[in-house]
């Protein structure tokens, strides 16, 4: 198997985008885009490599993916197109920086402030599968860095506890939930389809609205 990685690259935030091809042959049909940049100079992050942690999200072919998880094999031609992530700022080449992603967490207050009830099980699973690579919120029409709309990036980590919540602290994760997921999102789920963890989205969005908006509002 041979192949041509395609990469845009970029030395500093400031550095001006190009684009550089690199060389990768390998008889293991199993092999990855991540397989492959391992083997080149080519800045980019990563950490388990095995779908679990979401660093190493990037855009490939035009799909963002996950390089771990995208084999080289099922690649279309010889030419495998890789750039970072569109709605990050670049730090270099493939490396960007999520931290606004991070940031709105903070703002959204998404941790357990009084101990967890063994309610919502189904729920808080389903939520708990969320990668925070940020591919969801590559496709997202309303996501932009920096803005009020935290995308299902905010809505599962807040799903999961308001499925854990007490009364007491869903009256705050309700305020949250309006501000950063809610009263943004159009529903236009494109990020169900692009998913790594394929989490239920619509079904997730359903039950999150139902524990926090509705509530709310009586």
């Amino acid at each position: 198997m041979k192949k041509i990685l395609h990469v845009r690259r970029q030395k500093s935030v400031e550095g001006k985008p190009y684009w550089e091809d690199f060389t990768y042959e390998s008889e293991d049909e199993t092999a990855t885009v991540a397989t492959a940049l391992m083997e080149f100079p080519v800045v980019w992050e990563h950490s388990c490599l095995q779908k679990r942690c979401g660093a190493c999200a990037m855009v490939i072919n035009g799909q963002p993916r996950l390089a771990c998880d995208t084999r080289l094999a099922e690649c279309r031609g010889e030419r495998v197109i890789i750039e970072p992530l569109r709605k990050f700022p670049v730090i270099e080449d493939l490396l960007v920086d999520r931290g606004s992603m991070m940031e709105k967490l903070k703002e959204l207050s998404v941790w357990l402030e009084e101990d967890a009830m063994p309610v919502g099980e189904d729920m808080a699973f389903e939520a708990a599968k969320c990668l925070q690579c940020g591919l969801c919120l590559e496709v997202c029409p309303n996501f932009y860095a920096g803005g009020t709309f935290g995308g299902m990036a905010a809505m599962s980590p807040l799903a999961r506890l308001m499925a854990k919540s007490s009364n007491g602290q869903i009256k705050s994760l309700a305020k949250n939930y309006w501000k950063g997921v809610y009263d943004g999102c159009g529903k236009s789920l494109a990020c169900r389809e692009i998913c790594p963890a394929k989490i239920d989205m619509e079904s997730l969005l359903v039950k999150s609205n139902g524990a926090s908006v509705w509530k709310r509002k009586k």
